[in-house]
């Protein structure tokens, strides 16, 4: 398969996504500058994290009118994987391509650290190879990290199991306590309607070697393809 990495102006995370991709998992990847309108060939698309556009206004804000934006909503609409992580999943929320935003942490405060994050949807492209409730630790390098929505987006999204990750304890529970940022219901990270993108606020691609802390960002890369090596052999997923 191959694999887009999107970078806009004040994007930093771009390289270590093409670092895992390339070096870890060993998938065809290539940078896709934030004016490009041409995304054919792309089988998934990866807004990586940073502060594009200097986070001016407010994350997201200004990066949604890049050009490769349009695109990227085309894309979407075509059923191929759209991954927003960190300042993508902002951009994603700007554009609508997600609903609700993210806004400043409840402290006030930047916070780089490892989380737990419990999986709570496994039937998505993005978490097949997770197991319901399965913990996962990666990091998180944010400041306005805090999902919001109004109450009915976040009855929709839970009734809807359209929450993919929430911040938990190391043994799965859902406390205050292990929410870095005061996040509405504990959410890390949730996908459109019809399951073909997701924005979370952890760094996966800072969990794909052992040698920076540990392999639990793999579920997430395996886990699209997967779904899309299944799409190229013709396979029908079971429900």
């Amino acid at each position: 398969m191959r694999f887009g990495v999107i970078i806009f102006p004040g994007t930093w995370s771009d390289k270590d996504c093409h670092h895992v991709l390339d070096k870890a998992l060993k998938q065809k990847v290539e940078y896709i500058w934030h004016k490009d309108t041409d995304l054919s060939g792309f089988d998934c698309v990866i807004l990586p994290g940073g502060f594009s556009y200097g986070d001016y206004l407010r994350p997201g804000a200004i990066g949604r009118f890049s050009p490769v934006m349009t695109a990227v909503q085309e894309f979407a609409a075509a059923g191929k994987l759209v991954f927003g992580i960190c300042n993508g999943f902002q951009i994603l929320c700007e554009s609508g391509l997600l609903p609700g935003a993210l806004i400043q942490n409840n402290h006030l405060q930047y916070r780089c650290q490892w989380v737990h994050l419990r999986t709570e949807n496994t039937s998505l492209p993005f978490s097949s190879r997770a197991t319901k409730g399965q913990v996962l630790y990666i990091p998180i390098s944010h400041y306005e990290g805090s999902y919001y929505a109004d109450q009915a987006t976040l009855e929709e999204l839970e009734v809807n199991n359209r929450v993919v990750f929430r911040y938990c304890t190391p043994s799965g529970e859902i406390t205050e306590a292990a929410n870095p940022n005061g996040s509405l219901n504990n959410i890390a990270g949730i996908v459109n309607k019809a399951g073909n993108v997701l924005g979370m606020m952890p760094h996966p691609e800072r969990a794909c070697e052992e040698i920076v802390g540990g392999l639990d960002g793999n579920v997430i890369f395996e886990s699209i393809i997967d779904e899309v090596t299944t799409r190229e052999m013709g396979c029908v997923k079971p429900l």
